[in-house]
């Protein structure tokens, strides 16, 4: 699977919403692991900040690299933060995307 590096230095990133479990399965509430290291997945919700434009993304770090409280608002840094190009089908109909991935989120001081 393609992944494509993502460089943040010239932008600010701001955390939209604090990170949360991912659910893997909304009928059983299983919860998303990480398929290499078994951790449990989050999300945090995003806000990219360049040039005048935002844009707000949801990024899938592993528990392990949520560091500390993070508040809504605070300034973050994203380490190593991957953009993988996804597609796939489901009842004929073709969806398409790209999924954001990070090893880890921290605070900016």
């Amino acid at each position: 699977m393609r992944q494509i590096p993502v460089d943040t230095s010239g932008a600010m990133v701001m955390l939209a919403q604090a990170p949360q479990i991912k659910i893997a399965n909304r009928q059983t509430g299983e919860i998303a692991l990480d398929r290499e290291t078994n951790a449990k997945l989050m999300t945090a919700d995003v806000l990219f900040v360049r040039d005048g434009n935002a844009e707000l993304v949801t990024v899938t770090v592993p528990e392990t690299g949520v560091s500390g409280e993070l508040d809504s608002g605070a300034r973050v840094s994203l380490t190593g933060l991957i953009a993988r190009p996804w597609e796939n089908e489901f009842n004929g109909q073709k969806r398409h995307g790209i999924a954001f991935r990070a090893v880890a989120i921290t605070q900016v001081a």
